[in-house]
């Protein structure tokens, strides 16, 4: 068996544990849950055993000495195999085994917390997902400090302090911003009329919606679930899910524009090469771009509006007599939520430099796991001006932690970042940027196709963006999106 049907072989096992964690996210019963960890702890090392056996490593070693350097595609297939190999080669299979366990009783006890806004419920859990985090980093190794080793698996190519320093040069200029933009919301006071907004109604906009920007249903769905995510089952298998609120209709709106462009992005990966690295999305910082371009760029647009608030007005009795414009102050208002996901364009970031800075000091044990919710406290009331009513709304909200998730957060901003620079270069060809104005997305979504998603993981993330846009990321056009905006 050569390599590339080895990890083809390997795909299967990790595809079919998506299946048993979406399951888990949208249907499970909640007596099942510790079956289900046993499950995926069961799939998740014997996946891990396959890509570190003698046989798997061979394999590679003999695809690499034959390979000639013509096919420029498959040697970055090897090469990304290589990376992802020198990584698992350094983390025992009962480590896999254990961590995969733990994250599902974690997963569990956050549901109870959060419920109960109880942080002491999930701590020991924390304690012990971290304690992972910090074995496997230093199994890995990094060049500076833990945070590396483990951002490297979700945002290859880059460094902490690379992610530092773009964010306080961020944090400097969005201090002033998302103030100035929560005291114009303040003085305009936008409220979006009363609902209910029936919830079978929002499904209908929702799915049509969805359609009209590109996402397919043959090769998707759309499911309830506390949390919303996008999961690939396989190659013509994305779930989108979202979560709905009778008084908000754009909420679940929002949440879908957002997962379908994650689902989107998967669509348009190469599907014969699936469970290669070239049909593979190449990092979570660029995955983020993709969601938050069509919820942000496209989505909150008048543009968009200008064909949409039509159609929202048939679906949605309460919005008959209410005007555009006073609609698209409601949408594009700006708020000091304690709620990420809930949180506007404007201060949303400012969420993730605060659960980035946590991050690494829990890492470099500057604090304790049963400090986090005073350290959060803190630094939230130093960015935001107040502290969370209670943990549920502080440092128990995310899911992410209950996953395993640490170092995974600045790929949000990253993905904010890359948003903004890569609807600025789509749009600088005339012909999009017409079609875009006429809320015709179809173009818009070919040059996403052909300049990022069907090179999958071929390229790093940075150089990636710079064949994009001619540029690594940086900050400016994402500013001056904010800017043009909210003030």
């Amino acid at each position: 068996m050569d390599i590339f049907a080895r990890v083809r072989q390997i795909s299967l096992i990790n595809t079919t544990g998506s299946i048993l964690s979406w399951d888990q996210e949208t249907y499970l019963p909640s007596g099942a849950a510790d079956y289900r960890a046993q499950q995926l702890s069961y799939l998740a090392a014997h996946a891990h055993e396959l890509a570190t056996s003698a046989e798997y490593l061979a394999a590679l070693d003999e695809a690499e000495s034959r390979d000639t350097g013509g096919n420029p595609v498959h040697s970055a297939n090897l090469r990304e195999l290589r990376r992802e190999s020198d990584r698992s080669i350094k983390i025992p299979t009962d480590l896999v085994a254990r961590e995969s366990s733990a994250q599902s009783s974690a997963h569990h006890a956050w549901i109870k917390a959060r419920k109960e806004a109880d942080f002491s419920i999930f701590a020991p859990h924390l304690q012990e997902l971290l304690e992972f985090a910090t074995e496997k980093a230093e199994l890995w190794g990094y060049p500076g400090e833990p945070y590396d080793a483990l951002l490297e698996g979700f945002e290859r190519g880059t460094s902490t302090a690379t992610i530092a320093t773009m964010f306080d040069t961020l944090q400097a200029e969005l201090a002033p911003l998302s103030a100035n933009a929560v005291a114009k919301t303040r003085e305009q006071k936008p409220t979006l009329p009363d609902g209910p907004y029936p919830i079978s109604v929002q499904q209908d906009f929702n799915t049509l919606v969805a359609a009209e920007i590109g996402f397919d249903f043959h090769a998707g769905r759309i499911d309830t679930t506390t949390h919303p995510f996008c999961t690939t089952l396989g190659p013509s298998d994305i779930r989108l899910t979202t979560r709905y609120e009778s008084h908000d209709f754009t909420s679940s709106l929002f949440g879908i524009m957002h997962e379908a462009g994650h689902g989107m992005y998967e669509q348009g990966l190469p599907g014969e090469d699936f469970g290669l690295p070239s049909g593979t999305a190449v990092s979570l910082g660029i995955h983020e771009s993709q969601s938050r371009l069509w919820e942000n760029q496209v989505g909150r647009s008048p543009e968009f509006w200008d064909k949409f608030y039509p159609i929202a007005q048939e679906h949605f009795k309460q919005l008959k007599d209410f005007p555009k414009e006073k609609f698209l102050q409601y949408i594009h208002r700006a708020e000091f939520s304690p709620i990420r996901v809930e949180a506007d364009e404007a201060t949303y970031d400012l969420h993730i430099i605060l659960r980035f800075q946590i991050e690494r000091m829990l890492l470099n044990k500057e604090i304790s796991v049963a400090q986090v919710p005073d350290v959060w406290n803190e630094l939230f009331k130093k960015s935001f001006g107040f502290a969370p009513a209670n943990d549920a709304c502080g440092c128990l909200q995310d899911i992410h932690w209950s996953m395993g998730g640490i170092g995974y957060f600045p790929t949000y901003t990253l993905g904010n970042i890359n948003a903004a620079q890569l609807f600025s270069a789509a749009t600088s060809d005339p012909e999009i940027s017409h079609a875009t104005s006429a809320a015709n997305y179809a173009p818009l979504l070919k040059w996403l196709r052909e300049n990022i998603h069907a090179h999958g993981g071929v390229h790093d993330p940075a150089a990636l963006m710079k064949k994009a846009t001619g540029s690594i990321p940086e900050t400016s056009h994402y500013l001056k999106h904010l800017s043009a905006r909210y003030l």
